[in-house]
C-alpha cells in the first residue's frame, strides 16, 4: 500500500552527539524529507533522518524552512512518477534556494529523466542512498552565501518530529520473484537480508526515542534470512519479542504462499499486531499465472482462512491490480467475486500501469485506460462492503489503540486519531494528552471508515 507523507521522525537521540535534537543553535542546517510510496521507502527515510541528525541538520515540516529538501520517490506506476515530478517542482517553488534531492526508486529507474528537470539539484537512486546525506550536505555548503547561515525562525523542533508513534525498520531489501508487471526488482536489486543483530539494535534505538510501534518492512519478508545461517522470519520475530520491550510489533506484508502455521504461531503474543497485508493482485488464476505470481486463488483462500482461524479478529488488507494485459471481463468478474467473498478490511486498488523494463510492458492486448479505470472503481466499490462489515463487527468491543494525532474540538478537549492493533482507524474525544500512548478503547459508532470510540481506563 502506498501514499505520501512528510517525515516527522528524529529517531536518533542526541545523547549520541554533543547536542540535544531541539537545540537550534547547534544545528548546521535544516532538512525536510517527503516520502512517497511503500513502507520500505518510509524505513529508508527514517535512516536518512538519523544520518542528517548526525550531520547537524534539524528536521522541519515545511519545505520553505528547509535548506535541503529530499523527495524519496516511488516509481511503481506512472502516477507515482507524475506525483514525484510535481513534488520536486513544488519544492523548488516553496524554496528557490534549497538543495532539491530526487531520491529513491524513480532515480534508480530513470535517473536521466530527472536530471533534465531544472528544479532538481541532485539525483540519487537507491544504490546511492548511503552517500545521499554527504552529497546533499556538500551541495548545501556550496549553495550557501558567504554570510552566516540564516536562522529558519524555529527555536525548537516541532513535537511531531521529536517523537512519532510508529516507525518502519527495514529487515530485507530487493526481490528475486520478477513478477511480469513489477519494476521493484530493477530498482531495489536482488534479495538480501539484514542481520538480526542490526535489526535489534535499530529497534532498541527507536524504543529509546519513544516509539511505541515498530513495523518490520521489506520487499519480500517471507523469504527473510535465506542468505543467513539459521535465520528466518519466525526466528527473527522470536528474537525481537525476547530481546526487546517493543509494545507493538507489526509485519508489513506477506505473500499468500509464505503464510504457514509455524509463522502464525508467533501471533500468540499480544505484542504482535493482528494485521496481515497479503497482496492479491488478481482474482483470476489465468491472470495470476500471466503475472508470474507464485500462488493461485486456492492458495490465497487457504492463507486467509488460516489467518482467521489462528488469529481471531485479524485485519487483512490487500493490493489489487485492475486491467492487466489480456485481462477479460470474465477475469474481472472472478476478481470481483473473490474480493467480495474474502471481505478485506482495506484494499489498495489501482489500474495496471505499464513500466518500461518489465515483461508486461511488451505484452499484447493492453487494456484501454477507460476500461482499467472502470474495473478498478468496481473492485473498490465491491471492497467497501468488506470494510464496513469488518468495522461493524467490531462495534461494542474493546481494542488497544495507539493514539497519534489530535485537533482541538473545545477549550479543554481534542479529537484524537489512532490505529487499533488490527489496523482500523479510530477517533476519540478526550481532555487527556493521549499522544503516543496505547490505551484500550471501546468502539462505538462507524463514520465512513473511521470508528468513533471512547477511551477505557482501568
Amino acid at each position: 500500500m502506498s501514499g505520501t507523507n512528510i517525515l516527522r521522525v528524529l529517531p536518533i537521540a542526541a545523547r549520541d552527539h554533543a547536542r540535544e535534537p531541539g537545540d537550534a543553535s547547534a544545528a548546521t542546517g535544516t532538512v525536510a524529507i517527503e516520502t512517497h510510496g511503500c513502507k520500505l521507502n518510509q524505513a529508508d527515510s527514517a535512516v536518512l533522518a538519523q544520518e542528517f541528525a548526525r550531520a547537524g541538520y534539524r528536521l522541519v515540516e515545511r519545505r520553505g524552512d528547509a535548506n535541503i529538501i529530499v523527495i524519496n520517490t516511488c516509481t511503481v506506476t506512472s502516477t507515482a512518477d507524475s506525483k514525484a515530478r510535481q513534488a520536486l517542482r513544488a519544492a523548488r517553488r516553496a524554496n528557490p534556494d534549497a538543495v532539491i534531492v530526487a531520491a529513491g526508486c524513480y532515480p534508480e529507474r530513470a535517473a536521466d529523466d530527472l536530471r533534465h528537470i531544472p528544479e532538481v539539484s541532485l539525483v540519487v537512486g537507491n544504490q546511492g542512498k548511503p552517500k545521499l546525506v554527504a552529497m546533499a550536505v556538500a551541495a548545501d555548503a556550496k549553495n550557501r552565501k558567504a554570510a552566516a547561515i540564516a536562522d529558519s525562525g524555529h527555536d525548537e523542533i516541532p513535537r511531531g518530529i521529536l517523537r512519532r508513534s510508529r516507525v518502519m525498520v527495514k529487515i530485507q531489501e530487493g526481490c528475486d520473484q520478477v513478477c511480469a508487471y513489477c519494476i521493484v526488482p530493477k530498482v531495489r536489486g536482488r534479495e538480501r537480508s539484514i542481520h538480526p543483530d542490526h535489526i535489534i539494535q535499530a529497534i532498541q534505538t527507536h524504543l529509546a526515542a519513544g516509539f511505541q510501534e515498530i513495523t518490520l518492512t521489506g520487499t519480500q519478508l517471507g523469504t527473510y534470512g535465506f542468505d543467513l545461517d539459521g535465520v528466518d522470519l519466525p526466528a527473527l520475530l522470536d528474537r525481537i519479542l525476547a530481546e526487546t520491550q517493543v509494545p507493538r510489533l507489526r509485519v508489513s506484508s506477506l505473500q499468500a504462499h509464505e503464510i504457514s502455521p509455524n509463522l502464525l504461531q508467533r501471533w500468540e503474543s499480544k505484542r504482535l499486531c493482528p494485521h496481515f497485508h497479503v497482496p492479491l493482485q488478481s482474482g483470476s488464476d489465468r491472470v495470476l499465472k500471466a503475472m508470474r505470481r507464485r500462488y493461485d486463488t486456492k492458495t490465497f483462500r487457504a492463507a486467509v482462512n488460516m489467518i482467521r482461524e489462528r488469529v481471531p479478529g485479524a485485519g487483512i488488507t490487500t493490493d489489487v491490480i485492475a486491467g492487466f494485459p489480456g485481462e477479460t471481463e470474465e477475469d474481472h468478474t472472478e476478481a470481483l467475486t473473490l474480493v467480495a467473498e474474502i471481505g478485506f478490511t482495506d484494499a489498495h486498488v489501482f489500474p495496471y500501469s505499464q513500466r518500461p523494463g518489465t515483461s508486461a510492458h511488451y505484452l499484447p492486448d493492453q487494456i484501454d485506460p477507460n476500461i482499467k479505470r472502470r474495473r478498478a472503481a468496481e473492485i473498490s466499490e465491491t471492497a467497501q462492503a468488506g470494510y464496513k462489515a469488518f468495522r461493524a463487527h467490531m462495534l461494542g468491543t474493546v481494542r488497544p489503540v495507539l493514539w497519534e494525532t489530535a485537533k482541538p474540538v473545545g477549550d479543554d478537549t481534542r479529537q484524537w486519531s489512532g490505529l487499533t492493533d488490527n489496523y482500523v482507524r479510530v477517533s476519540a474525544v478526550s481532555a487527556e494528552d493521549l499522544g503516543h500512548d496505547i490505551t484500550d478503547a471501546r468502539l462505538g459508532t462507524l463514520s465512513g471508515q473511521t470508528v468513533q470510540a471512547e477511551v477505557v481506563r482501568g
